[in-house]
């Protein structure tokens, strides 16, 4: 069985924008989809968000390794019990990469638990996102950036916590620099936060973002099994205890209550 993979996209700018549309006529969701099945050990789907449950109910997340996320306009317009159900999945395991704009979205926002604001500017300027980490498995096979003709500027201070590691440094035309390619792990899960993908140009069609994603597909997935009681907090009766204990002064709590929360 292949890396179950799941492409999830408001599909909205394709929709309404006649520019978005005529780059990604069946979805930012599906070119991203055919670039990563180019992978034959990945085993690719997409959701988007008009589909009931956004497309990503319980069962669906529950076989799903690794979930790419693409928002912009709509990041409100998502369900909170369906923010709550995939960051659940990520302390599982499962593997999260958020693409782009995708920085505001309310699950970004829950796993880093900061603003994760930035300068941003929307002029069409050359972005070059240097490989600042080349030993890293997501930039195998690129070589020392990846040059982008047309982008929008994203600048720092980026509001986002340190990161476990820095994949790429982006430079703008207009000068600013962009911390654009992120690691963390919350729980169990892999999150890599992957900056360029503006829907007005065509940068999903490059092959190095191409390359990108497929390689963070294959980091992000955790092959163990899901740690399905991650959020458990049980309490642990003094007489279940590995070494003999005796109960000493006041409790708040009886035998095999439930802590608070």
């Amino acid at each position: 069985m292949g890396i179950r993979t799941v492409v999830w996209n408001e599909f909205l700018h394709e929709r309404e924008n006649d520019v978005v549309r005529g780059l990604y006529p069946g979805g930012i969701h599906e070119t991203i989809a055919a670039a990563l099945r180019a992978d034959a050990g990945l085993e690719v789907s997409t959701a988007t968000l008009p589909e009931p449950e956004h497309g990503l109910p319980a069962e669906r997340l529950g076989r799903t390794d690794v979930l790419l996320w693409w928002g912009h306009k709509a990041h409100g317009q998502v369900d909170d019990a369906v923010v709550e159900r995939v960051a659940q999945r990520v302390f599982e395991g499962m593997g999260l990469i958020v693409l782009h704009s995708g920085h505001f979205s309310k699950i970004f926002k829950r796993l880093m638990g900061t603003p994760c604001s930035l300068r941003w500017r929307e002029a069409g300027e050359r972005e070059r996102a240097w490989v600042v980490n080349p030993s890293h498995p997501i930039a195998r096979g690129l070589g020392p950036a990846i040059e982008i003709a047309n982008s929008e500027m994203y600048g720092e201070p980026f509001l986002v916590p340190e990161p476990l590691e820095t994949v790429f440094l982006s430079w703008f035309e207009g000068g600013e620099v962009f911390r654009s390619g992120l690691t963390y792990q919350r729980g169990a899960g892999r999150i890599f936060y992957f900056e360029p993908g503006h829907e007005t140009y065509p940068i999903y069609h490059d092959p190095d973002v191409q390359t990108v994603l497929r390689n963070a597909v294959r980091w992000a997935h955790n092959p163990a099994p899901a740690w399905v009681d991650v959020s458990d907090a049980p309490n642990v009766p003094y007489d279940k205890a590995r070494e003999t204990l005796e109960p000493k002064g006041a409790s708040l709590h009886k035998a095999g209550e439930a802590g608070y929360r």
